[in-house]
């Protein structure tokens, strides 16, 4: 059975990139776990995730914490906002499916959108909490 963290992250990665919103927001499936040379902007990439244990008395389970980030190098924060706003609507309380394990549910915490550090490109983070139980 696939590690609960791994199984989550693959099926956000099939929902985002079959996602016509989160794709054409995107200019195409620029979702990465590791980012290719020259990838072309804009793009979201996976971040931090955690998890921590949610068993219960009778039942296994855990809470996960995933970020995503987005990166673009349009004028102004338009483009970033869009991408999130896809991505939100596209995983938030959707029912995925996981190999091996169950999604309880999957909920958007918090997104932000800033001015990275080189001065040219935006950089925007998604949060979302998901509960998974052996399936």
């Amino acid at each position: 059975m696939a590690n609960a963290a791994y199984a989550l992250q693959q099926a956000i990665f099939t929902k985002l990139t079959t996602d016509d919103a989160t794709t054409s927001a995107l200019g195409g499936p620029r979702i990465y776990d590791d980012v290719p040379a020259r990838a072309e902007f804009p793009f979201m990439t996976f971040g931090q995730s955690t998890e921590r244990d949610w068993s219960t008395g009778t039942e296994d389970g855990s809470e996960h914490v995933i970020t995503l980030h987005v990166w673009s190098r349009a004028r102004g924060r338009k483009e970033t906002h869009a991408v999130i706003a896809a991505a939100r609507k596209a995983l938030h309380d959707q029912v995925l499916s996981l190999e091996g394990h169950r999604l309880v549910n999957l909920r958007h915490e918090f997104s932000e959108a800033r001015r990275d550090n080189d001065g040219e490109t935006f950089h925007g983070i998604s949060r979302f909490r998901a509960v998974t139980e052996p399936g």
